[in-house]
């Protein structure tokens, strides 16, 4: 399953949503088209990276923060940026520019802070922006749990758009982190489960101050859980473009 929009415009402009895409976006592209071989890269990503046995050691605390800039592939860039676009405009639209980047650094902290603790003797470094992304995640749902989400749903070579709410589509991506979590192994390379499941728990709860001012669970009785302005329609509209036809 993944997500592709959901229906939930934001009321203001999502400035700190958009520089966090581009500056990721920017370091990507800077360290990968600058280090002259994989070797490099490596060692790029054990500096700036969160490596567990660093920590440990006492090394490396400014890589809580660096290393939620880094990713290790266009995919893995890719994947975080959407799912950032889809969420992140919404909570910056609640919190207001300042406070959601504030709320996004720390969920990233606390993420790899979970990682760490997971397996604080891994030498594997951590990279990527999901776990301060699972925080926004984790804010969203609390803020927005019936707010419609369209996802790609893929079973082989069946494909098919679905609307679900979002505490359906944000629930199964936080069970299936803290399932695999469980089995998976801490000292070898892979998905960061816990930083995802941590990023995700962090940003539920620095998220109850807000909701609470709002109302509490009386600001889900006014809408139902749903978002308190009129839902995105997306309509699909016939192309421009003449067909051209197969001859028999």
């Amino acid at each position: 399953m993944f997500p592709l929009r959901d229906h939930n415009p934001s009321g203001r402009t999502p400035f700190v949503t958009w520089s966090l895409i581009a500056i990721n976006i920017a370091v990507f592209a800077f360290y990968m088209t600058s280090l002259p071989s994989a070797q490099a890269l490596d060692g790029f990503f054990m500096t700036y990276g969160l490596v567990p046995a660093r920590i440990s050691s006492g090394e490396g605390y400014g890589s809580f923060v660096t290393s939620m800039f880094l990713h290790g592939g266009f995919m893995h860039l890719a994947g975080n940026m959407l799912f950032l676009w889809i969420f992140g405009d919404n909570m910056e639209d609640e919190m207001g520019h300042g406070r959601f980047l504030g709320f996004y650094l720390a969920s990233g902290v606390a993420a790899a802070l979970a990682q760490y603790v997971a397996a604080p003797g891994s030498m594997v470094p951590m990279v990527g922006a999901s776990g301060a992304i699972a925080g926004v995640m984790g804010g969203y749902l609390l803020l927005f749990p019936k707010a419609r989400v369209d996802i790609l749903f893929i079973f082989i070579v069946f494909f098919k758009v679905i609307p679900v709410p979002a505490w359906i589509m944000l629930g199964i991506w936080f069970g299936l982190q803290f399932v695999n979590g469980l089995g998976a192994d801490l000292n070898a390379g892979g998905v960061a489960y816990w930083a995802h499941a941590g990023g995700f728990i962090a940003g539920f709860a620095l998220t109850l101050p807000l909701f609470r001012r709002l109302g509490g669970t009386a600001f889900w009785d006014r809408t139902h859980g749903h978002p308190d302005h009129p839902p995105a329609e997306y309509r699909l509209t016939r192309s421009n473009v003449p067909q051209v036809r197969r001859r028999r």
